[in-house]
């Protein structure tokens, strides 16, 4: 059965949702009967306008002929939508362009350079395109308050549009934006998702196709994320010394993780039948890496056929993984190094999800 990829974007100021999809003639026949539909070729996918309800009439249209992939859905409220913002001046756009160039020489994270760049564009955008000697902390603090705060978009999208500003002004500029006004909210504290070793093992061993079901269990086996998981080549496996080698993760580190005989097992019996030649997990095309939304619409299948009313993602299983460790009596500072994190409060939040503690605690009630 093939897979419908389904996303919601704004293109050309108007709210639409793309569908992407191998060459189907009947699927091409029931996207044709949705009002408004249209092939882009500059964007190869079919588009047609955002409904609040449109997710929900894709899956009974598509039911039984496809799967959807929806996992880069999200609902596009009014405040979202554009407002009559111009577009880039010229030579604005090529302020942008230097920065994006600046940062990549710096080996920002390629998300990193995306949004930066996007959230200097929209600054520009508001401002009309002020040249940037001639702005100031003044109108920072208006974009701040008139169009992020009246729009109630979220913290992180804040912190996000301010830090690269401050960012373009301080490196490019040489200058600072500090507006008095702006307030930075801290973000909400919130706790990881953590599913059962029950739960874990249904969506693990649910998969028949061996590959499906090697890449989720490495990401929990060894607490990967997804673009680590992507990343691996076969050279980083060292079945002799039971090690798997973790290059360039968060942060540009690389580290090096125990695998236990049953993964390697599992790795042998994966290679055996799929023979990759480059990367360990190897998409359509021999060499080239397996793509991230392919692998989370593994991780939904799996959801699906084990009938789970959670809707867990595959960091999930990175969450699992840290939790359990320490349930099983694992130091905090060990379990830091496994998932690579710079700062051992970033581990500490397992704590607070961990239940070997918590079941030990008695109730009152229980004494009435």
């Amino acid at each position: 059965m093939k897979t419908i990829f389904v996303t919601s974007t704004l293109w050309k100021k108007k709210a639409v949702v793309m569908l992407k999809f191998d060459f189907d003639q009947e699927l091409i026949l029931l996207v044709k009967s949705l009002p408004n539909a249209k092939w882009n070729s500059e964007r190869r996918a079919w588009l047609f306008p955002y409904s609040d309800n449109i997710l929900d009439e894709l899956l009974s249209l598509f039911s039984g002929k496809a799967w959807i992939d929806y996992s880069d859905f999200n609902k596009i409220k009014a405040e979202q939508l554009p407002t009559t913002l111009p577009e880039l001046a010229p030579d604005i756009e090529q302020e942008v362009r230097k920065f994006v160039e600046w940062m990549q020489n710096r080996r920002y994270a390629e998300s990193t350079v995306k949004t930066y760049s996007q959230s200097l564009s929209l600054f520009f955008r508001y401002i009309d395109n002020k040249k940037p000697e001639e702005i100031s902390s003044e109108d920072l603090g208006n974009f701040h308050q008139n169009y992020i705060l009246r729009r109630k978009y979220s913290v992180s999208f804040q912190s996000q549009v301010i830090n690269a500003v401050k960012l373009y002004f301080s490196t490019k500029q040489k200058r600072k934006l500090e507006p008095i006004e702006i307030e930075r909210p801290k973000r909400p504290k919130q706790l990881p998702h953590v599913l059962s070793k029950e739960e874990v093992k249904e969506i693990l061993q649910v998969h028949k196709n061996v590959k499906h079901r090697t890449m989720l269990s490495l990401i929990y086996a060894c607490g990967l994320r997804r673009s680590e998981l992507l990343n691996l080549r076969l050279t980083d496996v060292d079945s002799k010394r039971g090690l798997l080698r973790v290059n360039h993760g968060k942060g540009g580190k690389d580290r090096v993780l125990p695998i236990s005989v049953k993964v390697i097992e599992m790795l042998r019996e994966y290679y055996k039948l799929e023979k990759p030649l480059t990367y360990l997990f190897e998409g359509t095309k021999a060499g080239q890496a397996y793509s991230g939304k392919s692998l989370e619409n593994v991780l939904n299948q799996a959801i699906k056929k084990v009938g789970m009313k959670k809707k867990p993602t595959l960091h999930w299983l990175r969450h699992s993984y840290a939790t359990h460790l320490l349930e099983n009596g694992t130091d905090l500072r060990y379990i830091q190094e496994l998932l690579g994190h710079k700062s051992s409060k970033t581990t500490e939040i397992y704590t607070h999800v961990s239940t070997h503690s918590l079941q030990k605690v008695k109730s009152p009630f229980d004494d009435l």
